[in-house]
């Protein structure tokens, strides 16, 4: 579909009002006077009782119940009515009937109403008064209380006798927090009422600032607006004429606040509406910063959505996963990157022991094929576990889009649960594309980042194929930073992205790959040991300990024997002394045992590049055996007392080598070696014993423009330079500048 039916709301406003202009992304004028407002509270009020780091832990709490208080002035006198009749007839479960009284998802059966509380002049009325107000509130808005930390600021703000000062900047007749406008006595407008999308926007910017002053880890808590609806688009619109009217379930499993679920819902009703279909939208989220949690569910309760809110969930996605049994019809995430995921590993069992079915699964004959990635960074969990909710029986199937950094697409070795990922997600078809961020469009990080689509009902024309995006060099610079961010993808740049995508087209900045190119076989390269034998008697004496030690004396006179018939050496072939002793050791009713074979090898041998290998072992040849091929992998046909056999020679373990070959190498792995191992080590073969499938995604390998040669003319130029530059300094240096 064309990009102009499902127009984000970016590419409706002109180019003129760029992003740039704005302090913060989306916001009108009056939300960032309301953001900065806010912001300045913390240094009015709380600048001589918490350090500037704590400001958090009250100012977003209290914006929280600002804008709850807002929201329920109208119809505080009918829930206190409500409230009364109900507990006069007894009624036990009044959730449902205050909610209709309030006309929200939430209440508060307090007394109080947040400007009452400012009269109070002692501060332990006014401790005592406000603690009863928060009780007032209905459970789901106690839990954000509770997951915020709230009432343990409060001692501390009595204390400090700033409790009064707080509610009274949070009540400041300049600003509106309310979603009704303030009117003048004309009627007027003097203040516009603030909608539940502006509101949550303030809360993004005020979560921003104080992330950037803490220096909160990368990226950790939400992504910017204009990356987000290019995820939204990337998931919605190559189906859009597969929306159907129905219901249909949204998930994040890092929901942080939940802007992704907002703009995720807020995209798919208008794709709906705009091809005459009405759907009912569903999030789910889970978070376990108790924080930003806080604010997702309180979001949603804003929202007038209390059921919605009921799936917003608190815990480990990883080790606690709230949504076990459930699937979903699209999932957006940006899970944490570089982020340790050891304590919830530990929780499911530990590496050896974990069976969660999201992360040990089966995959391509193999029943505990393991996705559990290094636990030092848990982001490809994420996607396993994404992938594991997805819908299998309906026509549109699932859509994800999730953001990774870099080393999600090479880290991890052939067989290493990052590698197995990508083998799964590739093997299986799901991946539809992988797009590469510009630099420095996260608020709190400057690295690079990756959108990864995926789909397990990939449109005919995507089957079997990956589309790789280079899209870092297209966005608008901003005039500010914000944070880290100095840039953003504005209206064109979405536009471009969406219809590479869309047309899967194939340019300098967008190519396509079979899946097969991105997959390879870690092959493991023997050479084989080669050791020499010294008997001499000083290499005896030293022998005769190491038997001792063992207590393996019998053999200490089965190499004397041998050192008789044979001499002190050196000699260049093991496998002809070890003939010896056997024989030797067979006369003295000495059982020449494996234990006792690998105490001559190692007490005797001496690695010796000019030595004969040293044999490992020999069976019959098969019929039909071709001594070229076999010999590939170490089946030598060489003749043993007389007869031509397999051989098998031991491995030297510290020659050993791997070698990287591409699926799509002419001629596979046996080509590969005849060109690129056999000519430099002639006695190598192949142990195909310890041959892993990997796969990575190299955008480097792809996308990489080199730099051009600077000319001799140029060269020459900076040497002339230079050498005028430096001129008379050595003369300086030697004569002490005189």
């Amino acid at each position: 579909m064309a990009l102009q039916e499902v127009r984000p709301r970016w590419l409706d406003r002109s180019a003129e009002k760029s992003c740039e202009k704005r302090k913060f992304e989306g916001a009108r004028v009056s939300d960032l006077n309301i953001s900065n407002f806010i912001w300045n509270i913390a240094d009015d009020v709380l600048r001589d009782v918490y350090v500037r780091g704590k400001y958090r832990d009250v100012i977003l709490p209290m914006t929280v119940i600002r804008r709850l208080d807002a929201v329920l002035e109208p119809t505080k006198d009918a829930v206190l009515a409500m409230k009364a009749q109900l507990d006069k007839a007894g009624v036990a479960n009044q959730h449902a009937a205050l909610c209709q009284a309030s006309g929200e998802a939430f209440y508060n059966t307090s007394q109080f109403r947040l400007r009452d509380l400012t009269s109070r002049a002692r501060r332990q009325q006014l401790k005592s008064d406000f603690e009863a107000y928060l009780d007032g509130f209905s459970p789901n808005v106690q839990e954000v209380l509770d997951k915020f930390k709230f009432r343990n600021q409060i001692p501390t703000l009595v204390e400090a006798d700033a409790l009064g000062f707080l509610i009274e900047k949070f009540l400041d007749p300049s600003v509106n927090l309310s979603p009704k406008p303030v009117l003048h006595q004309d009627g007027s407008v003097r203040l516009p009422g603030l909608d539940n999308h502006s509101m949550g926007t303030i809360f993004e910017e005020l979560i921003r600032r104080f992330n950037e002053e803490n220096n909160e880890e990368a990226g950790e808590h939400f992504t910017p607006r204009d990356v987000v609806e290019l995820m939204a688009y990337l998931i919605f619109m190559p189906i859009a004429d597969e929306i159907q009217s129905g219901t249909y379930l949204v998930y994040d499993g890092a929901c942080g606040t939940g802007g992704m679920l907002t703009v995720a819902e807020e995209t798919l009703i208008k794709l709906a509406t705009d091809h005459g279909k009405e759907v009912s939208v569903h999030l789910y989220g889970q978070e376990v910063n108790p924080e930003t949690f806080a604010i997702s569910k309180a979001d949603l309760i804003l929202k007038g959505e209390g059921a919605e809110a009921e799936n917003m969930k608190y815990g480990s996605t990883l080790s606690s996963d709230a949504f076990p049994s459930s699937e979903f019809d699209f999932m957006l995430s940006n899970p944490p990157y570089g982020k340790s995921w050891k304590s919830d590993l530990d929780r499911l069992g530990g590496k050896k022991d974990i069976t969660d079915p999201r992360f040990v699964i089966e995959h391509d004959g193999d029943p505990e094929y393991s996705l559990i990635t290094r636990s030092s960074d848990g982001q490809m969990v994420f996607l396993a576990n994404m992938l594991s909710k997805m819908k299998k029986a309906t026509k549109v199937g699932s859509r994800i889009a999730e953001v990774h950094n870099g080393s999600s697409l090479f880290t991890g070795d052939a067989g290493s649960g990052e590698s197995n990922v990508r083998r799964w997600v590739i093997e299986n078809d799901w991946l539809e594309a992988i797009i590469a961020l510009p630099l420095n469009i996260f608020y709190n990080t400057g690295i690079a980042t990756y959108i990864w689509v995926l789909s397990n009902r990939k449109a005919d024309s995507r089957k079997g194929k990956v589309q790789l995006i280079d899209a870092t060099a297209w966005f608008k610079p901003l005039r500010k930073n914000l944070g880290k961010k100095n840039c953003i993808l504005g209206p064109d740049d979405i536009k471009r992205i969406c219809d590479s995508f869309l047309n899967s087209e194939e340019s300098e900045q967008s190519k396509i790959f079979p899946n097969a190119a991105f997959g390879y076989w870690k092959v493991t390269v023997e050479r084989p040991l080669r050791l020499k034998v010294e008997l001499s008697a000083s290499a005896q004496r030293r022998f005769a300990k190491t038997c001792a030690e063992a207590a393996e004396e019998p053999l200490t006179g089965v190499v004397e024997a041998v050192a008789e018939r044979l001499g002190e050496g050196p000699h260049l072939d093991f496998n002809r002394f070890l003939e010896e002793a056997e024989a030797v050791a067979g006369k003295r009713g000495v059982r020449m045992t494996a234990k006792r074979q690998k105490l001559l090898m190692a007490g005797l041998g001496i690695k010796d590049p000019g030595a004969e290998p040293v044999i490992k072992k020999a069976s019959k040849i098969k019929p039909g055996a071709d001594a070229e091929s076999d010999a590939l992998y170490g089946n030598y046909h060489r003749t043993v007392g007389g007869k031509t056999a397999i051989v098998e020679f031991e491995p030297d373990t510290e020659l050993r080598d791997t070698e990287q070959v591409p699926f799509l190498e002419d001629g596979g792995i046996e080509a590969f070696f005849r060109r690129e191992v056999l000519p430099h080590a002639a006695d190598a073969w192949i142990d195909p014993s310890k041959t892993v499938i990997g796969y990575e995604i190299s955008f480097t390998r792809h996308f990489y423009k080199p730099q051009p040669l600077r000319t001799l003319q140029e060269i020459e130029a900076d040497i002339r330079a230079l050498e005028q530059e430096t001129e008379g300094l050595l003369e300086d240096v030697l004569t002490g500048g005189r």
